[in-house]
């Protein structure tokens, strides 16, 4: 009972993690058709910027991380994106590739491309004991905020003004531009959250890592593209379940498969990801404005 109780534990931490990164994806997909591949590079800079605040109290680290990440996510949108938004997709797909591969070696010019270890905090990755289990407070944090973020959003789409006008760009973009929808405010705004996610995401995964390098943003973007397809193209919902099913795949194949096939984890779980595309190739849920468009 404790050992499953344990990987229920870490199944809702690495969902967690990837429900994160997901909705940062689909945010933006939702409202302007785009699949933003540089939002790995907002996770690294937000990486990064915690070497800066390390030492510091940790409301100026959380704070600082996520200022560097919304500023740079805000910047992508205003230099690189807002130009191109009247294009093709394959045009706004092309800027994004370009966007995360100019920044990355940005960053390797500037900082190297040595890894450098990170010590967020000794306290976050002790354990407390619960019922007899020792649980990690870095997992406790991670399901607890998570679940804190993902409310928090959820309340701003349904209760704020520029959250209803988001949700109803996400519908009919063009609709909802002639009847006052300000595309320029939405699509900021849009992005600005997908920089807060993209800076709580690298605060939890450099916690757990212990290191950053230019890299750290590549593994979790395509998990995340991976999460938000599986899910469903423009569900937020959609989104936040295929990282929770993606991380809670993951963690089972850990443990069921024998020792001798466990190197093969990833491909297995991948093999699973694409019967489920082919069994429900619109994802687990289908948004409205993907059966408006069929």
């Amino acid at each position: 009972m404790k050992s499953l109780i344990q990987n229920v534990i870490d199944a809702l931490a690495l969902g967690s993690l990837d429900a994160l990164f997901a909705l940062g994806i689909a945010l933006i997909f939702g409202i302007m058709r785009l699949i933003n591949f540089a939002h790995g590079q907002l996770i690294m800079l937000a990486a990064y910027a915690i070497i800066l605040f390390v030492g510091a109290p940790w409301p100026v680290l959380i704070l600082g991380t996520l200022a560097v990440a919304v500023i740079a996510a805000l910047a992508m949108e205003r230099i690189a994106f807002r130009p191109v938004r009247g294009a093709n997709p394959a045009t706004l797909l092309v800027t994004s590739f370009a966007i995360s591969f100019l920044v990355q070696n940005l960053a390797i010019l500037i900082l190297g491309s040595t890894p450098r270890s990170v010590n967020v905090s000794t306290t976050v990755t002790e354990s407390v004991t619960i019922a007899g289990l020792d649980v990690s407070k870095l997992d406790i944090i991670t399901v607890v905020g998570t679940a804190a973020l993902l409310t928090a959003v959820a309340l701003f789409l349904a209760r704020t003004r520029i959250g209803v006008q988001m949700r109803a760009s996400a519908e009919d973009f063009a609709m909802a531009r002639l009847l006052g929808v300000r595309a320029d405010a939405v699509i900021a705004t849009a992005f600005g959250i997908s920089g807060v996610l993209a800076g709580v995401g690298a605060l939890l995964l450099v916690s757990q890592t212990g290191q950053v390098d230019p890299n750290i943003g590549l593994a979790p973007v395509l998990v995340a593209f991976v999460a938000t397809v599986v899910g469903g193209m423009s569900s937020l919902v959609g989104a936040v379940l295929g990282g929770y099913l993606l991380g809670s795949l993951t963690v089972a194949m850990q443990v069921v498969l024998p020792l001798g096939v466990r190197s093969y984890r990833d491909a297995i779980v991948y093999a699973i990801v694409i019967v489920v595309l082919v069994t429900r190739p619109d994802g687990l849920i289908v948004a409205k404005s993907a059966r408006t468009r069929v």
